[in-house]
This record gives structure tokens, C-alpha cells and sequence, in this order.
């Protein structure tokens, strides 16, 4: 059983024993539910602290876990029905409304009931992250002088610099801020780059969590289609002249959700095409170290072939480590970057030091090249097992590309098929997948579906989850 379902079931049945015990009362020790119970000691700490955050009980160092006193009765909840007018009430003056529907970046980070195959991830499963790795890293960086000090509000150099070695061409360390996060620098991107009201190209389909920042944000997403070789230039060119934007947010290498990469052919033209608009592309390249074992050499990020400030490019950490590990980066040329500077001290001040020297030593130990490969290994193997497994069990969904990188596929579903009702089948069923209508800022061409093959235990789990797919499909479909 994974530790985190550990932790909560053991919570469970400690909180509904407390009433065995008066209040000031001591729990049995740490070591007797140990025993008990047979989890570990981490289980143990782990839950307790969970019924103290949540005032059940007190937790005395040296002297152990003791009921804690009854709370006072809660106060009845007031009239706040007032909100509704008050949120409202200036959206008749906005351009575009600034109420974000975040369904469609939930699906990815909540996690599913227990017993239900995880194909809705959006992050590597907990035996793929390099925990070990991550804890030494934290430990080591916590003991560094001055680690718990302020840091620069660009970030700490020798971070600063790794990061700019990774983008490489000539990028260097003076144009790059580091950020919290992959999200995080996207949002100061666009905030940088558009006023509210304006219009914003993005790809199509897309990721949702960069079509809720743009609507947050006041901006209006105008899609842009893709294909497998990565945003057609044309549409891209008649979109620029259409609406006037000034920003095209793209992830060239390995697309959520297509897997797609920019084309060798493709590249300068995108560029061309939005240097000739007066406009900034947003490199999102946040998947380039998931790249797959049998992928071979890939393309070099879009900014280093850009020479004229065009490209805004983000990365990160995060993907490839733990959705806890909230390190990214933002790259910039010119005065746009003192803009994205001052958006993120305003928004964030800086990134906390212990994380970023946490980072520093993680990607410096010799632990870092070996848990890529080892990922790079353990994905290739989930995405044939997927790719089959969808070729034999479910032949009516079309996966019409399999990347070599990335941890995703896209099936699309026959026509006419109800997203919403094959979704709710399959939590059914026992597998929890995402719709593809999220991905989409405007009417979708076709029904998909997203399939992430990381977040999952391994290929056996694969196999049983489109196993159960497959009972959610013989129900939906006709």
C-alpha cells in the first residue's frame, strides 16, 4: 500500500477510536501503533500530526499524543449572498470576464479515490520521482551558510545559470529569472506581455491550466490549430492579422496534449511569422526532460534560434522531479524582462532560498543524469505498453500520434461519442482519464480523450486500466 493511503487510513481509525479516551487522555504510543497496526514509524508521525492540524489531538515532544480538549461550538455560518452581487458587479465593463473555470486543471491534480487507475495525472507516479535524491538534496541545502537568508530577487546565480546552460545558444544568466514553477512563470509571462481585454493565440488543442491563466488574466485565447508536426504556420500568420495579438503561447517539443513537435521546417517560419507581427511567442518547454530512451537527438529550445527578443521562453523543474518541487525558470532578451521582473516581486517577491539550493544541489549530484535515464527507460516502456494495449483492447479509438516524449496520448473517440458520459463510465469502471473538451478555447473538431501513462504504478497497471476502459467504452458507446 503507497504511504499516503497509509496515512489517511490510519488517521481514519484513530479518529473514530478517540472517544475512548477523555480529554488530556494519552494516546497508546507511537510504538504500540506500530505494532498494531503494522505500518511504519513515518505512517505513524504522519498521521498523528494530521489529527493535531486538525485540533484532535495534542502532540507533546517526549511525552507523546494526548486527546485534545473539545473545540467550541461553531458559530452559525453568516448571510454571504452579498458576494454574488459584489463579484459581479463590474463584469459588465470587462472586456473579458475574469472567472476562471479551473475543472479542466483539477482533474490533473486532485487525486482519484483509491482503487481507481490514475490515467488523469499530470505528474510522475511517486515510484518514478526521486525522493531519495530530492531528501539528501533539501538536507544538504538546508546546512548551506546563509541558505535561509533572502536571496536575490532574480534568483540565486549559480541556479540562474544552470538553467541558461540547459536552454543553451546565447542565453545567458543575466537574462534569466527564476520562478515558481512552471504555472507560476506563465502567468507573469502573460501578464507581462497583453492588457486585459486583448487577444492571446494559443495553440489548439491545448493545455487548460494556460487557457485559465489567460481568461484570469482578462485576455481572450484565440486558437491556433496544430497538427503533428506543430502549429500550422499559415493559420498562424492569418490569426497574427485577424485580431492584431501581440502574444503566441506554444509548447514546440512534445505538446500537451498531442505530443507534437515543431517541425525542423516549421521553426523559422514561426518565428519569422511573429517577428513580422510586432509580437512575443511564449516557449512553454516544459516537458524536455521526459524525453523517451529511443526518442534521439532532439531540437534545440525555439530561443536559441531567436537573436531579436522574440521568444519568452519557461521551463522547469517539476515534471521531471515532484509536483511539490516548484522550481522553474523565465528567459528573456530586452526590456521585456525588466517587466517580468517586476511582475514577479510584486507577485512573489522571490523564490524561497532552501528550495532554490535544494535545486542547485539536486541537478549538481551524480543522482540527477541517473534518474533521468532511469525515467527515460521506465516511459518508453509505458507508452508501448499504453499504444498496445489501446491497439488491441480499444481499436475504435484512434491515437493518431505516439511521441517520444512526454508522458501522454491522445485518443480521439469515434464521432458523436458524449465526452462527459465515457468519463463518468470510466470513474465507474474504476479508471479516471480526462475529457478533451478543457483543452480546446473554443468548439472542439472531434471528441478526445487524455491518457497520461506516468502517474500510474507501471505497465501492469497500464493493461488494467484500459482494461476497465474498455467496460466504460462497451457502455458508452453504440
Amino acid at each position: 500500500m503507497h504511504e499516503r493511503s497509509s496515512v489517511g487510513e490510519l488517521a481514519e481509525q484513530l479518529r473514530g477510536e478517540l472517544d475512548r479516551y477523555s480529554p488530556g487522555g494519552k494516546l497508546p504510543s507511537s510504538r504500540a501503533l506500530v505494532e498494531r497496526f503494522r505500518v511504519s514509524p513515518v505512517t505513524v508521525s504522519r498521521a498523528l500530526a494530521q489529527l493535531a492540524a486538525e485540533g484532535l489531538v495534542v502532540t507533546r515532544p517526549g511525552a507523546g499524543a494526548f486527546r485534545a480538549e473539545p473545540r467550541a461550538a461553531a458559530q452559525p455560518a453568516g448571510d454571504t449572498s452579498w458576494q454574488a452581487l459584489a463579484l459581479s458587479a463590474d463584469s459588465a465593463t470587462e472586456l473579458v470576464p475574469r472567472a476562471v473555470d479551473a475543472s479542466g486543471v483539477l482533474v490533473t491534480l486532485s487525486a482519484p479515490p483509491p482503487g481507481v487507475v490514475e490515467f488523469n495525472g499530470g505528474y510522475l507516479h511517486p515510484s518514478l520521482q526521486p525522493e531519495r535524491a530530492m531528501a539528501a538534496a533539501l538536507a544538504r541545502a538546508g546546512r548551506r551558510p546563509g541558505a535561509w537568508g533572502r536571496p536575490p530577487v532574480d534568483g540565486i546565480p549559480e541556479l540562474r545559470e544552470w538553467f541558461a546552460r540547459g536552454i543553451g545558444g546565447a542565453i545567458t544568466a543575466a537574462e534569466v529569472l527564476i520562478a515558481s514553477g512552471g504555472q507560476s512563470a506563465l502567468a507573469a509571462a502573460l501578464r507581462a506581455l497583453a492588457p486585459p481585454g486583448a487577444p492571446v493565440l494559443v495553440e489548439s488543442p491545448t493545455y487548460p491550466g494556460m487557457l485559465a491563466i489567460a481568461r484570469a488574466a482578462g485576455l481572450r485565447p484565440v486558437p491556433v490549430p496544430v497538427d503533428t508536426d506543430g502549429v500550422r504556420p499559415e493559420l498562424l500568420a492569418e490569426a497574427f492579422r485577424a485580431t492584431g495579438a501581440r502574444v503566441f503561447v506554444c509548447q514546440p517539443l512534445f505538446q500537451n496534449p498531442t505530443g507534437a513537435v515543431l517541425s525542423a521546417q516549421r521553426r523559422p517560419e514561426v518565428l519569422r511569422i511573429a517577428r513580422e507581427a510586432g509580437a512575443f511567442i511564449v516557449e512553454d518547454d516544459f516537458v524536455r526532460r521526459l524525453v523517451h530512451e529511443d526518442a534521439g537527438p532532439l531540437p534545440r529550445p525555439l530561443a536559441t534560434d531567436d537573436h531579436d527578443g522574440v521568444v519568452v521562453h519557461v521551463s522547469s523543474l517539476t515534471k521531471a522531479t515532484s509536483p511539490s518541487f516548484r522550481i522553474g525558470c523565465l528567459a528573456a532578451r530586452g526590456p521585456v524582462l525588466e517587466r517580468l521582473r517586476a511582475i514577479q516581486v510584486v507577485d512573489h517577491f522571490f523564490v524561497p532560498r532552501p528550495l532554490q539550493e535544494a535545486a542547485l544541489e539536486l541537478v549538481g549530484s551524480p543522482a540527477w543524469p541517473r534518474h533521468l535515464r532511469t525515467v527515460s527507460a521506465h516511459l518508453k516502456v509505458r507508452r508501448d505498453t499504453m499504444a498496445a494495449a489501446l491497439r488491441t483492447t480499444l481499436p475504435e479509438l484512434t491515437v493518431g500520434h505516439v511521441p517520444t516524449g512526454g508522458y501522454l496520448l491522445w485518443p480521439r473517440l469515434p464521432d458523436g461519442t458524449d465526452e462527459a458520459a465515457l468519463v463518468a463510465g470510466a470513474l465507474r469502471a474504476g479508471v479516471a482519464v480526462a475529457p478533451g473538451r478543457p483543452y480546446f478555447s473554443a468548439e472542439p473538431p472531434a471528441p478526445h480523450i487524455r491518457l497520461s501513462f506516468a502517474a500510474v504504478a507501471g505497465p501492469a497497471e497500464i493493461t488494467e486500466g484500459i482494461r476497465r476502459l474498455r467496460t466504460a467504452c462497451d457502455e458508452v458507446l453504440e
